[in-house]
């Protein structure tokens, strides 16, 4: 890709995330997020294959409809009340579409079929950016607008993200689908708590795009696609592997890693707003991603793969050094002692 294009569109998903968090009419919210989508296309499609380019289909028509329901929920709210304040929405047709739209824009079940086609189209590092900075403002509108949000809607499609990203990451072989499939359980913990306790959802959200970031980045150093390679990468490096498993683990929200405080605020926080069934589920819920998640990590460390393997043997690489990596992992996996002073913060 063109060093200046990468310029270009690397400035505009800034330039579109900035807009749309930093917004409180809704016109410049649905902007930002205009901006960010044409933004990430041309990364999407960088590749000329056949299913990037499908993938950037799907991108595009999926997140266009998105914006059209955003701008018409919008729109119905601004005829009945005059308002176009992000915080300011109280039709409850707006407040159905909205709820409707946001899913839409961030993969929530059932308006989650894209998601894995459009990550399994997509490079590594693209895939980062759509499942960590492309959330952002979709999750930035619905933190604006939580007190409007339908919370019957808002928990089914919740529980429902959590059950489908856990039982569909069962049998992927693909590492990019299933962190998608991830992704799309992840955001089902966002969701059920958006409504009752915002800033906790978005502790959840930073903290989940830090452990993401870290797996990412690890199979973008050993160049990791599927679980057949991840056997074998141990050779080449054989330190990042362990990291990548105890990032895998951290996911999977095991303590004492950073990724069990999020779980365990959630849980906590539900149970406090007598939700106690929900609770529960979600729960019973996270093992089948823990399944996975143990899965992928016993494939990256323990396995070792048989001696007729059809793939060339790979040896160490030669920059066996990479600062980012070491401080978001060191993050990804760390942070729970850290949990008081992040309590008081947040």
């Amino acid at each position: 890709m063109n060093p200046y294009a990468k310029l270009i569109t690397s400035l505009s998903l800034l330039l579109g995330t900035t807009i749309t968090i930093s917004s409180n009419h809704w016109m410049m919210a649905w902007t930002g997020l205009e901006i960010n989508t044409l933004a990430i296309i041309p990364l999407i499609s960088k590749s000329h294959h056949p299913r990037a380019i499908e993938a950037a289909i799907k991108y595009f028509l999926v997140q266009a409809a998105a914006s059209t329901l955003v701008l018409f929920s919008s729109t119905i709210n601004a005829w009945h009340t005059g308002q176009w304040d992000l915080t300011q929405l109280t039709h409850p047709t707006s407040c159905l579409l909205l709820t409707t739209a946001i899913a839409m824009k961030l993969g929530l079940v059932p308006f989650h079929f894209w998601f894995p086609e459009v990550l399994q189209g997509s490079s590594l590092t693209t895939a980062l950016l759509l499942s960590t900075v492309m959330k952002f403002p979709p999750i930035t509108i619905l933190y604006m607008s939580s007190h409007s949000l339908n919370p019957t809607l808002l928990t089914t499609m919740a529980i429902a993200s959590a059950t489908l990203g856990g039982w569909m990451g069962l049998n992927q072989t693909q590492i990019r689908k299933i962190l998608a499939f991830s992704s799309i359980s992840h955001l089902g913990w966002m969701s059920i708590i958006i409504i009752y306790d915002p800033k906790l959802t978005l502790l959840t959200f930073y903290l989940y795009s830090l452990m993401t970031a870290t797996v990412f980045l690890i199979l973008n150093t050993t160049k990791t696609m599927k679980l057949s390679t991840i056997m074998i990468s141990w050779t080449k490096t054989p330190m990042l592997n362990a990291t990548l498993m105890l990032a895998l683990l951290s996911l999977a929200g095991l303590p004492p890693l950073t990724g069990f405080l999020p779980k365990w605020l959630i849980i906590h926080e539900l149970t406090k707003q007598e939700m106690t069934v929900a609770a529960t589920v979600i729960a019973m819920l996270s093992l089948l991603g823990l399944f996975f998640y143990l899965r992928l990590a016993y494939y990256s460390t323990i396995t070792l793969p048989p001696n007729s393997t059809n793939h060339m043997k790979q040896w160490h690489i030669n920059k066996l050094t990479n600062t980012p990596i070491a401080i978001i992992a060191s993050l990804s996996m760390l942070l729970l002692p850290l949990s008081p002073m992040i309590l008081i913060s947040v």
